[in-house]
Formats: C-alpha cells, structure tokens, sequence
C-alpha cells in the first residue's frame, strides 16, 4: 500500500502542467468540486438515512474517485481509530460499483452528447495545437513506441521506492503526533523526490516503470485485503449502501452532462472529457476507466489529442492530492 502510494507522488511532474495548459486547470477545478460533492451527497445521504456519516464518506471520493487502494487504506483508519465495523468490506463493495459503474455510463454519455452536436463517425477532424502535439506520443493514444522496463531502470524505480518508504517511516517516528497516516509522508517525499530529481538533477524518470511496480504493489495489497474481508458484515449494511451507490452515479452523469461538458467547452473534447470524467470519478484515479470510455468514443468518432492529453495528467496524480485534502478534511469535520 505504501509503495503504491509512493508511486502516486513519484509520478507528480509538476512541469507538465505547461502541457495542459488553461484547459487542465480548468479540469482540475471542476474535478475538485465534484469531489465535495460526491461526499457532501455521500455524507448527507448516510445521515438521513440513519447511519453513521462515515458510512456516506466511504461511499463518497474515498472509494469512488480513490478506488480500491485509497478505500482500503482510509477504512483500515476508520476501523482502527474510529471503531467503524465492516470498513474495508463497504470500501471493496463501493469500489467494485464504482468501477463498473464508472465504465457503463462514460461511453452512452459522450455519445449523446457527441449526437447533439450532429457530428457523424469518423468524420471528425481534430485541430491539433503545437504543444498537444509535441506530447502526444506522452498519452495513451501512441502505445506502440514502448521503452522497455530494463533490469537498469528496475533497479533505479526500486530505489525510489525504497527512498519513500523510508522517508515516510521516519517521518512517522518523528512525529507522531501530527495526525498524518504513514502513507501521507511517502506520496508527499515522492512528489518531492520526482521534481528534485528531473528538475535539479535532469535525471530522466521512467514513468511507466513507476506504474507497472506501483500497480503491481497495490495487487498484492489489495489481494491480502480481499481474503480478509466478511462479506456478511455487509448485511446490515446493504440496504443502505445501494441507495447512496445509486445517487452517487446519477449525479456524477449530471455533473458531467451539465458542467464537466459545458464549462470545458461544449464541443467535441469537451464530449470526450466528460466520459473521462465519469470514468475516473466513479472507477477510480487510475486512468484504465477513463481511457476505456474516451477510447469507446473516440474509435468511431476521430480523435481527442487535448482529452488524451489532460485525463491522464489529472486523473494519475493531480487529484489523489486534492482527494486526499477533502477526506482529511470531512473526517476531521466529522469526527471533532
């Protein structure tokens, strides 16, 4: 768990905001709205509902935009510190929906939103600006020319890695007291350690070895929190999960019918963000759900090169960090 999160920072490049540009920051405000939204509706929908607030945070940004990795380490805190029962079963089952959910509603909304605008399958041409196309090979359209994970770079990603760990169990040692979790100190040393390291030093980080041994790290985490986990502690529960789980997927579709689509242009990437949107606002950060809707959309409609461009840059890094801000911030509230 904590080498994926380390794997969040490590992948923080802050230059590449230049990138993006105005329409990334644009994205990141909207994104980030949403996210107290999905907990506003989340907490307040648990409350009247007679549960515990804690219950609505978990199926709100913790699980649907964090996924599986964040709802599993926010409800291991929520067990030990608040005495939460059956945490990390509601943060597996909430994840789960979100993802299938996240991957159902993306794609039939670009496309209604797509229609509106009449524009006919693979007829669309997409007006390429000069520094979207100089990083266009940096997204996830141009897969086919791939640096090879050597045992080199495995060496050099294992080092970082260990730099967080470290650096975060040391910082928890020193101070106790502050409250952060040990997984705080090491994706904040990783961003620190990322934009040192390319900034100061030129050193050129391999960014998709960082993933592949970041996901590889939250497989094994989550594979031993899913054989621990009592699904039948969820009995009680699931009455009241479904309702929530269910309102949370009809606002994000609204929120990126109505304001994801409008305030990103109205137009065609606007279209294509929107599917993104939904995708890693209910399926999670990682970037597989959003892509998978833009990829939907964009294989018979013509390409998105500035969608391509900001939903990796927002949804792998970007927002874990205001994310994580939100949550501590509601479960201060919540629990003071």
């Amino acid at each position: 768990m904590l080498a994926f999160f380390s794997s969040i920072g490590l992948s923080a490049d802050f230059p590449r905001l230049k990138q993006g540009g105005i329409p990334l920051v644009i994205f990141l405000v909207i994104v980030s709205i949403f996210i107290l939204v999905q907990n506003g509706v989340g907490v307040g929908l648990a409350m009247l509902l007679g549960i515990d607030p804690l219950v609505g945070l978990i199926i709100g940004s913790i699980t649907l935009t964090g996924g599986h990795g964040t709802g599993a380490t926010w409800a291991t805190v929520f067990a030990e510190k608040h005495g939460l029962a059956g945490a990390m079963e509601m943060a597996m089952a909430s994840a789960t929906f979100g993802l299938v959910a996240g991957g159902l509603v993306g794609g039939p909304l670009a496309r209604r939103l797509i229609n509106k605008m009449k524009i006919t399958p693979s007829k669309h041409n997409v007006k390429v600006e000069s520094v979207e196309a100089k990083y266009a090979d940096d997204t996830f359209e141009d897969a086919d020319n791939v640096r090879l994970i050597t045992a080199t770079s495995t060496i050099e990603t294992m080092a970082l890695f260990a730099a967080c760990l470290a650096f975060s169990s040391v910082m928890v040692k020193v101070f106790p007291d502050s409250g952060l979790p040990q997984f705080v100190w090491a994706l904040g040393f990783g961003v620190v350690l990322r934009n040192v390291l390319t900034l100061v030093f030129k050193f050129d980080m391999f960014d998709r070895a960082i993933e592949v041994f970041g996901n590889a790290s939250l497989s094994l985490f989550l594979a031993i929190a899913l054989m621990s986990i009592k699904l039948w502690e969820l009995a009680d529960l699931a009455g009241s999960m479904l309702p929530i789980l269910i309102a949370q997927t009809i606002v994000m579709v609204l929120y990126a019918y109505f304001v994801t689509f409008r305030v990103m242009g109205s137009n065609y990437d606007a279209a294509i963000l929107a599917a993104g949107h939904s995708g890693f606002g209910l399926g999670a950060t990682a970037t597989a759900t959003a892509v998978a809707n833009m990829q939907s959309v964009t294989e018979t409609f013509g390409p998105s090169h500035k969608a391509f461009l900001i939903i990796p840059l927002v949804g792998a890094f970007f927002v874990d960090v205001v994310n994580l801000g939100v949550i501590t911030a509601f479960m201060n509230y919540l629990t003071s």
